[in-house]
């Protein structure tokens, strides 16, 4: 398995973790739960999910480069 299909597998799997942080905060906004750690769990996730798409994004552009 290349680089390539593991970051977008990677990609991925990040996806599902932030879209299930997300429902987990909104379950809790929902039962007036105040702790920190929910609201900032979705951070992490939407952070590497940030940096992986980056890079998704510029694999086009690279292969062009290089080409």
């Amino acid at each position: 398995m290349n680089w390539n299909k593991s970051l977008r597998q990677i990609h991925r799997w990040l996806s599902i973790a932030f879209t299930v942080a997300v429902m987990v905060n909104i379950i809790a906004l929902l039962r007036d739960i105040q702790v920190v750690w929910v609201g900032l769990s979705a951070l992490l996730p939407l952070v590497l999910l940030m940096l992986t798409g980056l890079c998704l994004f510029a694999l086009p552009y690279a292969a062009k480069w290089r080409a």
